[in-house]
Parts: structure tokens; C-alpha cells; sequence
């Protein structure tokens, strides 16, 4: 039977504006259904990784294993409410918990219902960090944004509230600000040899490109067929992938672009576009067609279609700090990862004596090196 708990929280150390934290736990998905339909619902998060669908189908799909850890606190105050969500899921090991995340999350870390100021964001997160203690002796997290503050204050809430911490940047995410351009407009900044290569290609190889809205069974075939004749390995959950598009189409959010030679696809690309953000998920194409470069030709026809035609505002290429996307963006920005340690655990000291270890010993190579 599934179980859920809710903490009442030490107020002693967490107010907002005078307004007293309340803090909960829920060990499943079905407990917080009423209130994460409202506050994490497609129309509240512009980031569609902040949202429950997505995490609720992360969950189901691809860590089904793995026991839900969700924290949330809020104000309460029906005037001016404030609230934080953080979604961890059980480790392997007992005392452990990590984010509710995996390869196919950009982003992961605590969720904010408003871009709150510090002094509620900090109320907030140390009610969290204050009901973990009884839940874990180790807590790790990745793909953390700090954009808004989001890592730092993360990790200042935990320590304020006790705990060890250490956080380092884990990944660059590339992304690119229209800012009001044509797709012409941007297309002139882009390296030449890009240009004149999609130029080329598009014509000497008579490369046609569709870019659909919806999913159907043939255009999955095809989408499926490209993939496994590409270089990419085996598609982690065919199901999540699948369900992420039908679930982006039936908003209206899906663009799902193939390029053709010769009436064959020979590339395919899955992006979703919604609240003026493109996110790009899924790029892959068949091998043997490399030459021809359509993958290059189909992102050209991708961007030119999401910038004058979606009007968007951002262009975000995801995780992985792959060289290639520096010819299609101009901004990036780090992701960090977290570990928080309970010290006054026993459990916690093998980690913690370890990572001690790890810094003398880096700590005496960079002397060496400087002798």
C-alpha cells in the first residue's frame, strides 16, 4: 500500500514575511495530486521540467524502482502565498536520496512557485533541509540551475540548517536569446562554414525537410527507424520518449522535423515549444548519411521554423557541453551538482572521512606541482 507522511515542520528557525513555514513529506505521487496539479501544472511552470506530468512520467517510466521522497513547504498565507517543492527518490543504498532525475531532465533542484526574494526562498528551503534530516544522511542532486540563485540558495539553506555540503558544476547547458531577430537575422552570425555547408547539402543532395506537429504511427516508424540506424545508442525508454511526444502534441507543443534523400528519412529531431521556449530533446541521424549532413540541414530548418514562425524567445540545447553547439548558440550557463551530508549520522562518515581524503590528496598534488 502506498504510504504517505506529512512532517510538521520546527518553525523556530524558517518564516517568511512574519508567515510561519509549513513543511510536508510524501513518500508517493498519488498524496500530493491535489496540490501539484494546481501549483505544477503546465500553465504555473514555463519549465516544463518543473512540472508534475513530466515528473510523474519521468517517475513511471524510467525510475518506476525507485521510491518518491517529495518535500514541499509553504506559507500558507492566502494573501501573498509562497511555496517549494524538491523531488527526490530513494537511493540504492538506505539513507540516501537523490533527485528525481535522469538523462533526459535539463534541469533538476528545488521548484519555486514565483521568483521569490531571498529571504522567502531561504524560509522555504531550510524547511526542506530541516525535514530531511529525518529522512536521509546523504542527499545528492544534479542538473541544479543557479540562474536565478536556485544552487546557491540551496546550498546555503542545507548548511545554515546543519549539513555538509559540496557543489561543483556537473554540466554547461547552450542556449540562444532571439531577442526580437528574423531567423535571417541570426543565420548571418553563424559561423560561414555552417552556412555554406547547409547551402551545399540542401542542394546537391536534393535534401527535403517535414517538420510535423502530431504523432502518428508512420511518422514514429520513420522517427524509430532513423534512431537505430544512427550513432546514438540504445534509446534509454522508447515508451518515455514516446509518451513525452504524444503529451507535447496533444498541447500543441510538439515539432517533430525529418530530413529525406531520395524519399528515405535520413534524419529526425524531437523539440517541444511552449511559454516561448524550444527546447531541443532528441537529434539523431542514420549513419550512413553523414556526408550529407542532414542533420545540419533539418537543425537549420528547425531553427528557421520555431524562430519566424513560433516566435520564440529562447532556444535551449539541453545537457551536454558538446563543441558542436557553440555554432548554434550564444549563451551558456553552468548546471551543478550537490551532495549534502548529515554529519551527525554515523552513516554519513565513511562518505565524509573519503572525501576528505580525496581534497589532501588533491590538495598535496597542487603543491607538488607548484614545488
Amino acid at each position: 500500500m502506498l504510504r504517505s507522511k506529512g512532517l510538521s515542520d520546527d518553525l523556530s528557525a524558517g518564516y517568511a514575511h512574519d508567515m510561519p513555514i509549513k513543511g510536508e513529506y510524501h513518500d508517493s505521487f498519488a498524496a500530493v495530486q491535489d496540490l501539484a496539479r494546481r501549483e505544477l501544472s503546465r500553465d504555473a511552470m514555463a519549465n516544463l521540467f518543473n512540472r508534475l506530468e513530466w515528473l510523474e512520467a519521468l517517475h513511471s517510466h524510467c525510475l518506476a524502482d525507485q521510491r518518491p521522497a517529495i518535500f514541499r513547504a509553504s506559507n500558507d498565507d492566502p494573501d501573498n502565498p509562497a511555496f517549494a517543492w524538491l523531488f527526490l527518490m530513494q537511493n540504492t543504498l538506505p539513507w540516501r536520496l537523490k533527485g528525481l532525475t535522469n538523462w533526459y531532465s535539463f534541469t533538476g533542484g528545488p521548484i519555486f512557485g514565483e521568483h521569490y526574494d531571498e529571504v522567502t526562498r531561504m524560509s522555504l528551503l531550510r524547511s526542506i533541509a530541516r525535514m530531511a534530516r529525518r529522512k536521509a544522511h546523504k542527499i545528492s542532486l544534479t542538473q541544479i540551475p543557479d540562474d536565478r540563485g536556485e544552487a546557491t540558495s540551496l546550498r546555503r539553506a542545507f548548511q545554515q540548517e546543519g549539513w555538509l555540503a559540496s557543489s561543483a558544476p556537473c554540466d554547461m547547458n547552450h542556449y540562444l536569446h532571439i531577442n526580437g531577430r528574423s531567423f535571417d537575422a541570426y543565420w548571418q552570425s553563424r559561423p560561414g562554414q555552417m552556412r555554406s555547408t547547409v547551402k551545399r547539402k540542401a542542394k546537391s543532395h536534393a535534401i527535403s525537410v517535414r517538420i510535423d506537429h502530431d504523432v502518428t504511427p508512420d511518422n514514429w516508424a520513420d522517427y524509430e527507424a532513423i534512431y537505430a540506424k544512427s550513432w546514438k545508442p540504445e534509446e534509454g525508454s522508447p515508451a518515455f520518449i514516446r509518451h513525452l511526444a504524444e503529451s507535447e502534441a496533444a498541447h500543441g507543443a510538439l515539432r517533430l522535423g525529418f530530413a529525406f534523400m531520395d524519399g528515405a528519412p535520413v534524419a529526425a529531431q524531437l523539440w517541444t515549444v511552449d511559454h516561448g521556449i524550444a527546447l531541443i530533446h532528441k537529434l539523431a541521424y542514420v549513419k550512413e548519411a553523414e556526408k550529407a549532413s542532414p542533420g545540419t540541414v533539418l537543425s537549420a530548418a528547425m531553427f528557421q521554423h520555431v524562430i519566424d514562425i513560433d516566435k520564440v524567445v529562447t532556444i535551449d540545447f539541453g545537457t551536454g557541453d558538446d563543441r558542436y553547439k557553440a555554432d548554434w548558440m550564444e549563451q551558456q550557463r553552468p548546471r551543478y551538482a550537490q551532495d549534502f551530508y548529515w554529519p551527525h549520522s554515523p552513516l554519513s562518515w565513511p562518505d565524509l572521512i573519503a572525501r576528505a581524503g580525496k581534497r589532501t590528496i588533491s590538495d598535496l598534488a597542487a603543491k607538488r606541482r607548484k614545488d
